[in-house]
């Protein structure tokens, strides 16, 4: 499996590139991504939990790369991981099999890396 850091690192110039064409959309994106992502009635940590879930849930690895991130910064716990990555399993089946076990994966690299 590719690194966690390489999947975003792969789609960094894409996305530099599509930002110039259209700045207010992703502006506008990234500016709700920063708003959703903190600390209210649910904590962040709880938040990337479920954003890492729902990218399980999309097959997105770059989803789950920076959500895997995410949670590892707000220094979420292997055990809420895989907890999160059963919720996974449960409202996607099969195909949650093979995506969960990589964001687990993703987190444990992740947060090695972070020192959590």
């Amino acid at each position: 499996m590719i690194h966690p850091l390489e999947v975003i690192g792969e789609i960094r110039d894409p996305a530099r590139e599509l930002r110039e064409q259209i700045p207010d959309v992703v502006g506008s994106y990234a500016a709700m991504q920063r708003a959703v992502l903190t600390d209210g009635a649910l904590p962040a940590r709880i938040k990337e939990l479920i954003a890492l879930a729902i990218a399980v849930t999309r097959e997105c690895d770059g989803c789950i790369a920076a959500h895997a991130l995410g949670a590892a910064r707000r220094h979420a716990t292997e055990e809420e991981v895989a907890e999160a990555m059963g919720v996974a399993i449960l409202m996607n089946g099969g195909p949650a099999t093979v995506w969960a076990p990589r964001a687990l994966s993703a987190f444990r690299e992740l947060a090695l890396e972070e020192g959590t």
